[in-house]
């Protein structure tokens, strides 16, 4: 018994040191971009420099998918674009997929079948197994190779909600975690009316990211601006109908974009 619980004191304290290890790479990764993490995900990019980072993930729809190319090809922008197994397996969505390959995106995982890694009351309490997130990235991965598409070592986590513990074995696997940068309400981009008190318009997503960039001293410099590559139809006003004035605003008020393939350090 007491062996029992000797051996497992020693695992914890192995995880533990791996934990910190894992947190330290990401921190230095930080270090280097001049960014900010939150629980282990990169969040931000260098706050100094005009430049803001397109992010789009996506699961069971992609209404917007060719609103977005479109957009994006006239203002000659390349995004970042974080797809689920399930969406990259969508016979429906082989020609997004390829077009958007074609046009030069990043393509990266966003969990196979987007799971819920921890708790939303807490989220240090975990709701998968080390063994259940690295076979699920993994089946990701092999979905994404399907299309021809390398094993990106940038993922955002299904639901955008993680912990340290999930950056940790992210790292572990060669892979930096990211997440959007908040502030803007733009990741409220999914929902609808008959949510009531969450449902957040269109006009009033474009109001606060402009609010944000007038009144923040470091304005939208580093961001990780996150949209749904499609929403429910239930939504009457998607706000990938906004994204081409909302780009001539953002460009006249001299910003940049960049995929963060263009930044993050890929190993």
């Amino acid at each position: 018994m007491k062996t029992k619980q000797v051996a497992g004191q020693h695992r914890s304290f192995i995880s533990t040191i791996l934990l910190c290890l894992a947190l330290l790479t990401a921190r230095t990764e930080a270090q280097r971009l001049n960014g900010i993490l939150d629980h282990g995900a990169l969040i931000r990019t260098d706050t100094t420099v005009r430049r803001i980072h397109l992010v789009f993930t996506g699961h069971e729809f992609a209404n917007g998918a060719e609103t977005i190319r479109r957009v994006l090809s006239r203002h000659r922008i390349k995004a970042s674009f974080f797809l689920t197994g399930e969406f990259y397996r969508n016979p429906a969505f082989s020609g997004i997929i390829a077009g958007l390959h074609k046009d030069g995106h990043d393509l990266g995982p966003h969990s196979d079948k987007h799971l819920l890694y921890c708790t939303w009351e807490d989220r240090d309490s975990l709701l998968v197994t080390r063994k259940q997130f690295q076979k699920d990235l993994d089946d990701n991965y092999t979905a994404m190779a399907v299309h021809g598409i390398e094993r990106t070592p940038i993922f955002m986590p299904p639901y955008e909600w993680y912990n340290d513990v999930i950056a940790s074995w992210a790292l572990s696997e060669g892979v930096t975690l990211v997440n959007f940068t908040p502030g803007t309400s733009s990741n409220a981009d999914y929902t609808t009316p008959d949510m009531q008190a969450k449902y957040v318009t269109s006009d009033s997503i474009v109001a606060r990211i402009l609010r944000y960039e007038s009144s923040s001293p470091t304005g939208l410099n580093g961001f990780l601006l996150l949209m749904h590559i499609g929403v429910d139809p239930k939504r009457p006003d998607p706000l990938h109908e906004r994204l081409d004035s909302l780009l001539k605003t953002l460009i006249g008020r001299k910003y940049r974009f960049e995929p963060l393939s263009a930044v993050v350090q890929l190993k």
